[in-house]
């Protein structure tokens, strides 16, 4: 039985950790160059409802993960636009990004399927499915199937891009030239300009890819995790990208593990649904809900240590004359 527990636990540990590292990687790109990216929470809210949309109409899984690049995007530019090219206030941008992805996408909704901001269901052969049947279901005694098949080998192939990508976002800033570039530009923009590299380049480039990761952690909400859209349902999942980025110092691997960290509380605080204390009665449902943020923000708050943000993170580049 407790192959059966462990391997259950793993496999939710990575399916919920996977759209909180896309979009942690997306914001560690963006401020690696020296944008604050408060709006992770819009970008992927909105890149979710764009793929079930698209997906449930077309019937087309690619075209529904094309949409959902497409739509974050579109607002990366619009950040990109107003924060880069007009040097405006960053983080009240990505608020408004916030604000503007949780009304429209369920205004959006309401026009076009009548679901009270739902989109229709997401047909079963277009979603993204793991390898499970190869594995069968988890059982006590079976090791290999129950932790390595169902735990580590069951997943979709967004899960194992997820934290492939850890590595390639590692290579491209350490060891590429435009990594130590984008670096730099988030370090010293002004070192970077005259050596005659664009600044407002190197911050779009990393808007873009901060877009397309943003893009794939929404598809993932709807094709993988979640059988359709519905209003507000990443729940938060972009602030604590944002939190874990900060705990991992805007570095690829300690980031994915602040990552794990959450995923593994909430795949815990799945489990204690429906658990009776002695002498209490049953745990509340909205405690168990609310019981990974609240144990993520506390151990991330009580270890983070000494944090430095790269030191253009929130300035504006205003070119000398």
């Amino acid at each position: 039985m407790d192959e059966v527990l462990i391997g259950s636990l793993l496999g939710s540990t990575l399916r919920v950790t996977t759209p909180l590292l896309l979009c942690a990687l997306a914001g560690m790109l963006a401020e690696r160059s020296g944008v604050i990216d408060l709006g992770l929470e819009g970008k992927m809210l909105f890149a979710a409802f764009a793929a079930a949309a698209t997906a449930s109409v077309t019937q087309s899984t690619g075209l529904g993960l094309l949409a959902a690049i497409a739509v974050a995007s579109s607002l990366s530019m619009v950040q990109g636009f107003a924060c880069v090219t007009h040097r405006g206030d960053q983080v009240v941008t990505g608020v408004a990004l916030n604000m503007v992805a949780a009304g429209l996408t369920v205004v959006l909704g309401i026009a076009w399927f009548a679901q009270g901001g739902q989109t229709p269901p997401v047909p079963a052969e277009v979603r993204l499915t793991g390898l499970s049947g190869s594995y069968g279901e988890p059982q006590a005694g079976d090791w290999f199937a129950s932790v390595v098949g169902h735990g580590l080998l069951s997943h979709n192939a967004l899960v194992y891009l997820a934290f492939f990508l850890v590595v390639a976002v590692w290579f491209f800033l350490e060891r590429t030239k435009p990594g130590l570039r984008l670096r730099a530009v988030g370090e010293n923009p002004a070192m970077v300009d005259a050596a005659g590299v664009s600044v407002p380049g190197l911050r779009y480039s990393a808007l873009m890819m901060n877009a397309v990761l943003c893009g794939l952690a929404g598809s993932y909400l709807t094709l993988a995790q979640n059988a359709n859209f519905s209003p507000n349902m990443t729940a938060g999942r972009g602030y604590i990208a944002l939190a874990a980025m900060i705990f991992g110092k805007w570095k690829p691997v300690p980031t994915m593990l602040a990552c794990l960290l959450f995923g593994f509380l909430d795949a815990v605080a799945i489990r204690l649904q429906g658990v009776v204390i002695p002498g209490i009665g049953e745990v509340p449902v909205q405690l168990i809900q609310a019981l990974p943020y609240i144990l993520t923000v506390i151990l991330l708050a009580g270890f983070i240590g000494q944090a430095l943000a790269p030191k253009a993170l929130g300035r504006p580049y205003v070119k000398e004359r």
